[in-house]
């Protein structure tokens, strides 16, 4: 009789030992970590870049240790320069400062932020006023994902804080394949974003979307990725990036 359980006594013994040795589930900082280090980590806020996008100019650079964010529009001889630097805007009128209503201004400031903010993902996932949870793991098209959602406090997430975003992270690579948003603004909607492209440029991560669009009321937002896997998003523009270029700063 003891030589029966003696199997079935080591095989309890190493389950208790597998399961206090266990791996702890990785949470969404961690995950986030891990995608912002394998897209360029340490070389983000030291780097300078720019490229183009819908035939506009982008810049980003590092003056006196703060961030510039910078969109040049060009128009036969005449250029128009936007200039982000922490919350203050300014516009340039072929080098003429140009004074604006704070409305306007606060409509230019997001629509410059918000177009480096995605060229630079993940990067931007760490900021202070980001609230992170992982939902679990779900697979989409055969590989399998982390599913994070991200929310933004009041204090520090700008005039969009009421936006609520999705990222799926590979489980493998950690790199974000996939990302969705909720927004308000103009009425609102929902977009989701499938990132194709990729390419490293004086190591950091670029890529370009497909950016499909769906009726917010015919879709539970915390399923989108269900959908997509059905097919029943529709396209709706290419988010390309053109002429990336990365330098160190000063």
């Amino acid at each position: 009789m003891m030589n029966m359980l003696r199997p079935l006594i080591f095989l309890l013994i190493l389950s208790i030992y597998a399961c206090r040795h266990a791996e702890p589930p990785l949470t969404a900082q961690q995950i986030v970590d891990s995608a912002i280090t394998v897209s360029g980590g340490n070389l983000y806020p030291e780097s300078e870049t720019s490229f183009f996008f819908r035939d506009r100019k982008y810049e980003s650079a590092i003056a006196r240790g703060k961030k510039v964010l910078r969109r040049h529009t060009f128009s036969d001889s005449l250029q128009i320069m936007d200039v982000l630097s922490g919350n203050d805007f300014q516009r340039f009128f072929n080098d003429s400062l140009l004074s604006l209503p704070d409305s306007v201004e606060n409509r230019y400031a997001n629509s410059v932020n918000s177009v480096h903010y995605f060229a630079r993902i993940p990067y931007g996932l760490n900021d202070n006023a980001v609230n992170k949870e992982l939902l679990g793991e779900v697979d989409i098209k055969g590989k399998k994902y982390y599913k994070v959602k991200v929310s933004f406090d009041q204090e520090g997430g700008g005039e969009d804080f009421e936006d609520t975003y999705l990222y799926w992270f590979d489980k493998k690579t950690y790199k974000p394949d996939y990302l969705a948003y909720k927004f308000h603004v103009d009425g609102g909607g929902i977009r989701f974003r499938e990132a194709y492209n990729e390419r490293y440029v004086n190591g950091i991560r670029f890529v370009d979307y497909n950016n499909y669009k769906v009726d917010p009321k015919q879709v539970d937002f915390m399923e989108i990725d269900s959908l997509y896997e059905k097919e029943g998003l529709e396209m709706l523009s290419k988010i390309e990036l053109k002429d990336v270029e990365v330098k160190r700063g000063n």
